[in-house]
């Protein structure tokens, strides 16, 4: 890893990994072993996230330029552009902002217009944490107790510190990054969107209800799949269904 960008590996048409808030590029492990039959996997820290840079702005127009600069850094455009969450969000602004850049975007789980909600909400269930954590196995059995498939996510997003296992971004940087999203829409960064699309949701989703469907039918060339019995990583909590998904996706997009 250098600066925040993981090469998985593979050869051919570039896939480019975004994850999701308090997430990291070492979260995409699993699914890039099989998206490397279909070309050179990269996965991207975000900033404030990982090993990226924790340098402001850090609204989405920036996040999503960084990408696009890290598309042409790498030679991998016009890239496939795989997101989760947040990094749907930044996968839909990139696809808008720099269409050379972008072949196709999936996004996870995100929807476009989340105005009225606020980080409150959240700031009890951080503060429950147990930090840090003694150990990889305490983090994975902390957000694992009801599906040990959210507490293998979670342990890519924690690091080993001087006192113990932590988060490796501050959470008072994901307030405020997380804080835009309740201020503002997305629709246009959708609607700007010209290449084939995959909206993915979760059937457990916290998203508000129809904006995931709607998402493929605003843009340019969409697509909508429902992963049932997921929750919000759909990636790692249903796997096989997001695989299929996808594998069907990429292979249209590429002609295979």
């Amino acid at each position: 890893m250098r600066d925040g960008v993981v090469d998985f590996g593979g050869e051919g048409p570039g896939i480019l990994l975004l994850h999701g808030l308090m997430g990291r590029a070492s979260t995409w492990w699993s699914t890039a072993q099989w998206l490397r039959r279909y070309g050179r996997v990269v996965g991207l820290d975000a900033r404030a996230h990982g090993r990226a840079t924790r340098d402001k702005p850090w609204r989405t127009e920036v996040f999503a330029d960084d990408a696009a600069a890290r598309i042409r850094e790498l030679d991998l455009g016009p890239a496939i552009v795989i997101g989760h969450s947040m990094g749907g969000l930044h996968a839909w602004a990139l696809a808008a902002r720099h269409p050379e850049l972008v072949r196709a975007v999936v996004s996870e789980d995100m929807a476009p217009d989340q105005r009225g909600k606020t980080v409150e909400v959240w700031r009890d269930w951080f503060a429950a944490w147990p930090v840090p954590f003694t150990s990889l196995a305490a983090v994975r059995a902390f957000f694992g107790a009801d599906r040990t498939e959210v507490g293998d996510y979670f342990i890519e997003c924690f690091e080993e510190t001087a006192d113990g296992y932590r988060l490796t971004a501050d959470l008072a940087d994901l307030y405020e990054i997380a804080g835009e999203w309740g201020e503002r829409e997305y629709w246009s960064f959708v609607e700007a969107v010209r290449c084939p699309l995959l909206a993915i949701e979760a059937e457990h989703s916290a998203m508000p209800p129809g904006q995931i469907a709607e998402v493929a039918r605003r843009a340019g060339d969409g697509r909508y799949f429902l992963a049932e019995g997921a929750g919000h990583v759909v990636h790692y909590e249903t796997p096989e269904q997001y695989r299929g998904a996808v594998e069907a996706f990429v292979s249209e997009v590429l002609g295979r």
